[in-house]
């Protein structure tokens, strides 16, 4: 039977998985996206673990506003990158060292 320790650990390898990622890419901006992304899921997996092991709900009411702010993140966060490669024909974060107005 699969308890509450599986999914934690499920949970936690995602989490450093994606603490991974981003520690060790620095030069792409949509793999850090995307590992922000991972890193939102896994939070939202424990969320889901620990509802269901505790039998409330409020966890999984958590989980449907992480998302709405992950979708959020992720449409804008793509539309900076747009505005980014248009401007700099580059999305490497090392490219990206000054802010000009």
């Amino acid at each position: 039977m699969i308890g509450l320790h599986h999914y934690l650990v499920v949970s936690a390898m995602l989490f450093v998985l994606s603490i991974a990622g981003i520690v060790l890419n620095r030069r792409n901006l949509i793999l850090l996206l995307m590992c922000i992304e991972l890193m939102l899921l896994a939070v939202n997996f424990n969320f889901i673990a620990f509802s269901r092991h505790l039998g409330d709900d409020t966890g999984q009411v958590f989980v449907f506003f992480i998302l709405t702010v992950a979708a959020a993140e992720a449409a804008i966060g793509l539309a900076i990158l747009v505005v980014l490669f248009r401007n700099r024909r580059s999305i490497n974060v090392q490219d990206m060292n000054e802010m000009k107005g």
